[in-house]
């Protein structure tokens, strides 16, 4: 040894599982996640699960409400000849109003699934007690 030199640094010796454990609870939804564990499948399974269920109820009120329409007009033929601006009824309904009916109903669709998301990863990183 030089003059000059430092005197040298102990040794230190990591442990993973001391590392392991200070990472946090918060940090282990993410790593069941990323891990593929039975925990993070279920997870990731209820996510799926919650979009289904909005998406067959949206679809349930599409079918139900532009599904009607044609029924009513065959069993109330006086609903069809009504003319609202000079045009026929059921093509007022089905052929114009429907579309921004099925656009709210997507724009819902989108914002209803963004909030299932926001509620999944809220659950990911929310820490255990």
């Amino acid at each position: 040894m030089a003059v000059d030199d430092p005197p040298p640094r102990p040794r230190v010796t990591v442990v993973l599982a001391d590392a392991a454990s200070r990472r946090g609870a918060a940090d282990r939804g993410s790593t069941d996640l990323t891990e593929q564990t039975p925990i993070g499948e279920a997870l990731v399974k209820g996510l799926m699960r919650a979009q289904l269920a909005l998406a067959l109820r949206l679809a349930l009120v599409v079918a139900a409400a532009l599904g009607t329409l044609p029924l009513l007009f065959a069993v109330a033929p006086a609903v069809g000849a009504v003319k609202v601006f000079g045009v026929h009824l059921p093509w007022l309904l089905l052929g114009v109003l429907s579309f921004p009916f099925l656009v709210l109903i997507g724009a819902l669709y989108v914002r209803w699934a963004e909030r299932n998301e926001q509620d999944f990863t809220a659950l990911i990183r929310r820490p255990e007690r």
